[in-house]
Order: C-alpha cells, then sequence, then structure tokens
C-alpha cells in the first residue's frame, strides 16, 4: 500500500467493503429545501468516488496533497470529499458562498493543488468519461482540514494530522454511558465544511447512513426525524432554540432518537432543560473541544442536572487543568484558561499561521478559553476565546469585521462586539463612529457595506452611532466595558430580548 504504515482501515478499504456487502443499502440521503429526498447508495459512492479520484489525479492532485472543496451540501460535496481520500489527499471544505477577496485570501493560504468549486465545476463532468473500477490503495497523512480565521480575522487552516483510517475505537459518545447505538441513521443539519458536520463523514465509514440537509430549516428537521425515524444529529444551540420553538414541538415523535448532541458555543441552561423535557436526560449528550482536537470533555443531560452549567469531565482519555497567565496551576473553582491533554494532542498544524497553541513542558494545551474545575472535575466554561464571537454556532472575528467597515468613506472608527442574544447565543453589534456626526450612514447601508465584504453571519446583526469611541491613550479599547454597558443600559436590554 502507498503511503505511511498505519493502524486500522484506511478510508478506501472502507468504502470498497461496504460497497461490496451492501452495495444496494442507503449510505446517503440528501434532502433539498423543498424536502425532495435523493438517495446515494455504497455501490454509487464507491464507483463516482473512483471517477471523481480519477479526474482529480489527472488535474496532478497526489498523496499528501491537499484539495480545497467550495461546494455546498450536495451529492458532489459527499463523492469529492471520498474521491480526495482515495487517491491520497486531504479534503478541506471551504465555505463556499464567501465574497471574492475573502475567497482568495483562504484560497492563497491553503496552496491547495486543486480547488473544486469555482474553478473546477467541469470536474464532475470529466469524470463521467473515467473509469469507476478500484483505484490503488492509498492513505492520506492528513484525513483533512477546516478552514477558520485567525485572532487578527486572518484566515487560517487548520489540520488534522491523524491519517485517513478508521479506529477500532472510533465509537459514538453513549458508548461512554455503557449504550449501544446499533447502526446509526444519522441527520446532518450542519454545513458539511462546519467542523461538526465534516465530522459525520466517520460515522459513515463506520456504517452508518447520513441524511444531509441542503440547507437547515427547523421545520423540515422534525419533519425528517419522523418521516426517516433519525436516531441521532448534531446540533448548533441556535438550531436546536429554533426546533424548540415550534409550534406544537411537544407533541411530535422523538422516539427514535437514541442521542442528540449540541457543540459549537455555549448551551442556555433554559433551553438544556427545554431539551432534557423534549427527548430526555439520558439521550441529551453536551461537549467541549476544538478543531484542533487537543482534548474533549462530555456530559449527559441526566448528569447534567446533578451539575448545572457544566460542560463535563475529561472525555475519552482527556486530562484537565485550569492554569494562571504564568502556567501555574489555579485553586480548585478559580477561573483561569482551560489546558487539555490527549492522545490528539499536538496532531495539528496550522496554514496561514505559524504560532501554534500555547502548550506546557508536559504536553497540556489551550485553546485561550477561560473556565474553573470543581472538586469533581467538572469544567464550567466562563468565557470564550478574548474577543472572538460565537454567533449561531460559527466563529467570528471582531478584527475582521472591523476591517471591513472600516473602508466606508463615511466611518471614522468602529468596533465590533458580541451582545447576548436569545436566538444566536451572541449577536454580531458593531459601534460606529461616522465622520459627519450630522450625517452618519444609516444602520442598512452598513449592514450592506458589510454584506459585499463578509460572509452573512460576519455581518453585523444591530449597529449603534456615538459620537466617538472610547479609546485609551493607547488607542485601546475595553470590549469588556462595552459590552456591559450595553447589557445593563435598558434600551440594548430591550434590543438583546
Amino acid at each position: 500500500m502507498t503511503g505511511p504504515t498505519v493502524e486500522g482501515t484506511p478510508f478506501i478499504t472502507r468504502i470498497r467493503t461496504m460497497a461490496d456487502e451492501h452495495p444496494d443499502m442507503v449510505a446517503v440521503s440528501l434532502v433539498d429545501e423543498q424536502g425532495s429526498v435523493t438517495e446515494l447508495s455504497w455501490r454509487h459512492l464507491d464507483e463516482r468516488s473512483n471517477q471523481v479520484g480519477r479526474a482529480m489525479t489527472a488535474r496532478g492532485v497526489g498523496v499528501g496533497d491537499r484539495v480545497g472543496l467550495e461546494l455546498p451540501n450536495s451529492r458532489g460535496m459527499v463523492e469529492a470529499v471520498l474521491a480526495a481520500w482515495k487517491v491520497g489527499a486531504a479534503p478541506v471544505p471551504v465555505r463556499w458562498d464567501l465574497p471574492d477577496w475573502e475567497r482568495d485570501r483562504v484560497a492563497q493560504v491553503l496552496d491547495a493543488a486543486l480547488m473544486v468549486g469555482r474553478e473546477s465545476s467541469d470536474l464532475f463532468v470529466e469524470a463521467d468519461a473515467l473509469s469507476s473500477a478500484p483505484l490503488p490503495p492509498v492513505v492520506s497523512p492528513s484525513v483533512s482540514g477546516i478552514c477558520s480565521s485567525g485572532s487578527t480575522g486572518t484566515p487560517k487552516v487548520i489540520m488534522d494530522h491523524n491519517p485517513a483510517v478508521l479506529l477500532p475505537s472510533s465509537k459514538p459518545f453513549p458508548a461512554a454511558w455503557g449504550v449501544d447505538v446499533g447502526t446509526q441513521r444519522i441527520l446532518v443539519p450542519t454545513a458539511l465544511y462546519h467542523t461538526n458536520g465534516f465530522a459525520q463523514f466517520t460515522y459513515l465509514l463506520a456504517g452508518d447512513s447520513l441524511t444531509i440537509m441542503v440547507k437547515f430549516d427547523a421545520a423540515l428537521a422534525v419533519d425528517l426525524i419522523e418521516r426517516q425515524r433519525i436516531t441521532t444529529f448534531t446540533a448548533t444551540p441556535t438550531m436546536l432554540a429554533r426546533i424548540a420553538r415550534l409550534p406544537g414541538i411537544d407533541r411530535r415523535d422523538f422516539s427514535s432518537l437514541v442521542w442528540v448532541q449540541q457543540g459549537a458555543a455555549s448551551f442556555p441552561p433554559a433551553l438544556v432543560r427545554t431539551w432534557i423535557d423534549l427527548v430526555g436526560g439520558d439521550r441529551l449528550y453536551m461537549c467541549y473541544g476544538m478543531t484542533e482536537r487537543i482534548g474533549l470533555t462530555a456530559i449527559r443531560g441526566d448528569e447534567w442536572l446533578e451539575h448545572p452549567g457544566s460542560i463535563g469531565r475529561g472525555f475519552r482519555g482527556t486530562e484537565l487543568r485550569i492554569l494562571d497567565q504564568d502556567q501555574h496551576e489555579v485553586p480548585v473553582d478559580e477561573v483561569g484558561e482551560i489546558y487539555m491533554r490527549s492522545t490528539t494532542t499536538g496532531m495539528y498544524g496550522y496554514l496561514g499561521s505559524s504560532q501554534s497553541l500555547p502548550t506546557t513542558a508536559d504536553g497540556f494545551a489551550t485553546a485561550g478559553d477561560l473556565g474553573r474545575l470543581d472538586a469533581e472535575g467538572y469544567l464550567f466554561i466562563a468565557d470564550r476565546r478574548v474577543d472572538m464571537i460565537v454567533s449561531g454556532g460559527a466563529n467570528v472575528f471582531p478584527a475582521e469585521v472591523e476591517a471591513a467597515l472600516s473602508e466606508h468613506p463615511a466611518i471614522a472608527d468602529v468596533v465590533v462586539i458580541g451582545l447576548p442574544d436569545p436566538e444566536w447565543g451572541h449577536r454580531v453589534h458593531a459601534i460606529v463612529e461616522p465622520e459627519r456626526p450630522d450625517g452618519p450612514p444609516s444602520e442598512d447601508e452598513v449592514r450592506g457595506f458589510a454584506k459585499q465584504r463578509l460572509a452573512g453571519y460576519k455581518v453585523p446583526k444591530t449597529v449603534e452611532f456615538v459620537d466617538a469611541i472610547p479609546r485609551s491613550a493607547a488607542t485601546k479599547v475595553n470590549r469588556a466595558q462595552l459590552v456591559a454597558e450595553r447589557t445593563s443600559d435598558p434600551v440594548m436590554t430591550d434590543l438583546n430580548g
């Protein structure tokens, strides 16, 4: 076999085995916005990914290369991911609707052997004429990459340097609680360029089936759970909140669900309790981790009721420490930086950034999040990374939004913060100092300007105009103070719901 010697079953072998043993079994169901379903069998996925893989090879893709995938949730996206693995490359999903200038920055950082989407829309047509026979077995040395933004708002790609193999230890979360989930039917409501969405491919390769929504819609998601007897799904708090607000939701049939997982942002306690009421505490799971995979915590709903507000204890061998700025351990229940150590710590790498996560001499790493550990080892998150806004499960860095808005000729200065929001967790809020206080741009104009330069989730949902941004002599701004002032202001509190 070409490539590194690794333990586990190579992805290419696993796809072929499933196609041989279950050729007509539905592996993936794609659901469009109207609810129409397109089913893809294991035979189709195996043969089609061989064709697309050959088309990639013809364009110069080889073992160890990166393949950027600028595709929405679609048949092509699924086929291209599997094809990249089959030729030994690392698939890197890229948000397909980025503005051109932002997309170009991401592409420059990624430096992929091939970008599938805008530049290679005819790749799938070329594949039609190619052989669907098995490809030579290879293993990608890096399983995938996920696009993100650095603390300055500049793009970066987080590469997972684990090889593309399926390990026997790759089991669903409930197994740690002694729950056998059996063969799963998984709803994928999230975008496949998102960490949680892309992670579902591991379950596919384990033999589970995926029902992938082209675009999330709360009502459609519930219909699919009932109609397809979905056994599990992972969603952001925003998605779970939208589902919970549907009229008559407590009368819907969730009996097929074995487990529901929340990830990507803080989970408001009231929403946790709502979902415990909907599915039961023993079927709701919450976790804390990051794309760099330095570690993981997890907690089940019934356990959460005994430790409300916690995000769990170290999971799958993860060790936790809370350290101060000098990397000294802090006392129980004192807030500090969350450090983790696990078997996957250090198995990541950055493109577009030379700075790795802070790490201790004995291998504990931190993403910069703040939290505390209680006497029983339960973790409580105090804050996310400094300044970063988690809105609807997506990470937004203020510097990037500020840089875009500062280009507006009528804006003299701008600061972007995150304000609590009942739907989004936090919403992006822009505080604008206009060039002419007597003639500021309108809120719609500011948001429209941002939409031309930023992905939709980064566009400020609210805009506030002030006479002057309160900066220090060193031109710094106290974001925490700005947030505190606005969350205690009666007018802003009304906006916050």
